[in-house]
């Protein structure tokens, strides 16, 4: 089989696609043939070495995967059955999805809804499924589109994009913050009312501010979240699931303890499969198929050690969607 490897050595860390026995896989009650993977900013982060996400040498990365299950001794899998994971350490501490194959524990895995084909679960990929649990986070606390408007931040991303498309067609009016303002087009095609600089929003600022939305999708933190909560209106709440600008929080319990706002960490890596699912049906009955190929970009296998870079330095419109046979 075919996988990329990231190899630990005295000078640093390697990266290259390999020709690997399925020995070379870890345990797990379920061999999955991947069809599809995908390259999110934690596999850039990972394969360029620009963060210590990897926590087990060597590591085949991808924290996603969608394929068809090969052999199976868990109780709710059979061989054909279609499947999709994100998360769960994959590509972290457990050999991941930019492989031919892979070995899971069962407990990991997703039914893949019959709307998609595995192509199409890897445009969504974690980044889809993070903006579908951003969007059940918000509307689960109580926003509804007549409450105002939501701001989407890092909105030409994989996250922002989804998020975008979840947002209008649950009806609400979305304002997309993007650094790539000539995507106007791009994002009102998703279905943004409005677009704004990220530049306003990525300096310090007051800790409260003029209320402008009913709720926040934020997937760059840093200052961009310390002012969206700050321009967060009474109640409303918050949905924190990127550091893409920063780790950092620079703001004070204002926002929180004046005007009642809900700042909801969003955990795509561990969350169970009752939170996973809901968070699944919304994409498979919120998505259409035009729509998710005007985000996606194809690359083979070969491709993705490269454009790992890219991802990083802000380059990459949309989602990456890895042909692992290619």
């Amino acid at each position: 089989m075919k996988a990329i490897l990231i190899e630990k050595t005295d000078d640093g860390q390697t990266v290259a696609v390999k020709d690997l026995d399925q020995s070379a896989l870890p345990e797990g009650d379920v061999l999955v043939k991947v069809d599809y993977s995908t390259i999110n900013y934690k596999d850039a982060l990972a394969i360029t070495g620009a963060s210590p996400v990897v926590r087990k040498w060597p590591m085949m990365p991808g924290i996603d995967l969608a394929g068809t299950v090969e052999e199976s001794s868990h109780a709710n899998w059979k061989k054909g059955d279609r499947v999709v994971l994100n998360g769960w350490g994959v590509g972290e501490t457990h050999e991941g999805g930019l492989s031919q194959y892979a070995r899971l524990k069962g407990d990991w895995l997703v039914a893949l809804p019959s709307a998609f084909d595995a192509r199409q679960a890897m445009i969504i990929g974690t980044a889809g499924y993070t903006a579908a649990l951003c969007v059940e986070a918000l509307v689960n606390h109580g926003i509804k589109p007549e409450d105002g408007d939501i701001l989407v931040t890092g909105a030409s991303g994989g996250v922002g994009s989804i998020a975008i498309a979840l947002l209008a067609k649950a009806g609400f009016s979305v304002v997309a913050s993007t650094g790539k303002t000539s995507e106007e087009a791009y994002l009102k095609g998703l279905g943004a009312k409005s677009i704004i600089d990220r530049a306003t929003l990525s300096e310090a600022g007051k800790p409260m501010q003029k209320e402008i939305y009913a709720g926040v999708v934020d997937a760059a933190g840093g200052n961009t979240l310390a002012n969206a909560c700050a321009q967060t209106k009474y109640r409303g709440a918050v949905a924190a699931c990127g550091l893409a600008e920063s780790p950092k929080f620079p703001t004070t319990v204002m926002p929180f303890i004046l005007r009642g706002v809900t700042l909801y960490g969003i955990d795509s890596v561990m969350a169970p499969l009752a939170v996973r699912k809901p968070a699944w049906d919304r994409l498979a009955r919120d998505l259409d198929a035009d729509l998710l190929e005007s985000v996606a970009t194809d690359i083979k296998l070969a491709d993705a050690v490269d454009v790992a870079k890219d991802v990083l330095a802000g380059k990459i419109k949309g989602r990456l969607v890895v042909d692992v046979n290619a």
